[in-house]
């Protein structure tokens, strides 16, 4: 038996209301095109929503835990199509608009297609305005900016995309940021991406969307391939203000009178800046040894075995001229018979410098370990 042309998967968690009306405009479409194809439902409903998909000839597969992007994967594995479309079992969208997005992928004009609900016609009471014109927009634009996307609406359930080029893809969020995951890695992966404008229609049942929750997983997720402009280049930042702070202070040499409390603040900012740098790197090298993020360029060079030799050094150095600054300011004070410490500003300084030390030394030994990882894993 050939394989179908193509094939359908609706995730499905107790949408007993509107499963059935979406398999039958599946089916209606189907045979309107005379295309052959199946229906898959990704079920893990605790209501009738099964037994009506089952008795309207859908395929049923249930995956073995909860989730959005957990739902899709097992449909993904169970499809046989050449050409895959995605769509939701709410009827919010409408499953008569099919060929619009296979249209493309069977004309070999994209390999990867998504509606936009933006460029098309929103009916009323179908999406909440907090989504429409704020969350949406500035997470697409985010996703736009960090992987060079051209998109209008990057959260839109209903897309289709070819076997061939979904092979190609390494998916595998198991929640809401399965969305942000697919345009992602087919941005990744230079597939044609197309958008073709859809009407998105209002729900009969209550939404399972958590908006800031589901909010924070899409920013979270996008930080993790594109950690850059979210932490090293603020903490960069942060690093040269609290440079420029503590240099200008101590060159005017009155760190001891009123300015004590602008050389606290910069000597902190240096520390803030270093951290999150640090957990710029350390998501960085996660994305990587998970196949996240390429290594190339200037961070395949950092991550050196030898760079990282470099950093402990350079971490230990630091940390030793610390203590040595700290023990001479020490050593005053005891001279001094234990009274008021007149070197404040030299011993933040020491401090500074051996708190940024630990920082370095440890940061060298995670990367390393992580860096072990990626060995194992290759």
């Amino acid at each position: 038996m050939s394989p179908p042309l193509v094939s359908i998967i609706i995730p499905c968690m107790n949408e007993e209301k509107t499963i059935g009306v979406c398999i039958k405009k599946a089916m209606l479409t189907l045979g309107k095109e005379n295309w052959d194809g199946e229906i898959i439902i990704s079920d893990n409903s605790t209501d009738n929503s099964r037994d009506i998909a089952r008795k309207l000839g859908a395929k049923i597969v249930s995956p073995h835990n909860k989730g959005y992007g957990n739902a899709f994967l097992e449909g993904f594995w169970h499809a046989k199509g050449k050409y895959i479309l995605l769509a939701d079992a709410d009827d919010t969208y409408d499953l008569t608009e099919m060929p619009k997005f296979l249209q493309p992928l069977m004309a070999n004009d994209a390999d990867f297609v998504t509606g936009t609900r933006i460029k098309g016609h929103i009916k009323k009471g179908s999406m909440p305005w907090l989504h429409r014109y704020i969350g949406n927009p500035i997470l697409t634009g985010i996703l736009n900016e960090l992987f060079k996307t051209n998109l209008s609406d990057s959260h839109c359930g209903m897309r289709s995309i070819t076997r061939e080029a979904y092979d190609r893809l390494d998916l595998k969020s198991e929640g809401m940021e399965f969305a942000s995951e697919m345009i992602i890695e087919a941005a990744r992966k230079k597939l044609r991406i197309t958008e073709v404008p859809i009407t998105y229609y209002p729900r009969l049942t209550p939404s399972k969307l958590h908006s800031w929750g589901d909010g924070w997983r899409h920013l979270r997720f996008m930080m993790l391939y594109n950690p850059t402009p979210f932490f090293s280049i603020p903490g960069f930042l942060v690093v040269v203000l609290g440079i420029f702070m503590t240099l200008t202070l101590s060159i005017r040499g009155n760190v001891q009178t009123t300015s004590l409390h602008s050389f606290i603040l910069g000597s902190m900012l240096l520390l803030i800046g270093a951290q999150m740098i640090a957990t710029g790197g350390y998501m960085k090298v996660y994305g990587i040894v998970h196949n996240r993020i390429d290594k190339t360029g200037l961070t395949s060079k950092i991550l050196d075995y030898h760079s990282l030799e470099l950093g402990l050094v350079f971490g230990f150095v630091l940390f030793f001229a610390g203590l040595v600054l700290g023990s001479s300011v020490i050593l005053k004070w005891i001279g001094s018979g234990y009274g008021s410490l007149s070197e404040v500003g030299t011993a933040v300084t020491s401090m500074t410098m051996a708190a940024l030390g630990i920082q370095i030394i440890f940061s060298a030994l995670i990367i390393s370990i992580f860096l072990l990882e990626e060995k194992d894993i290759q």
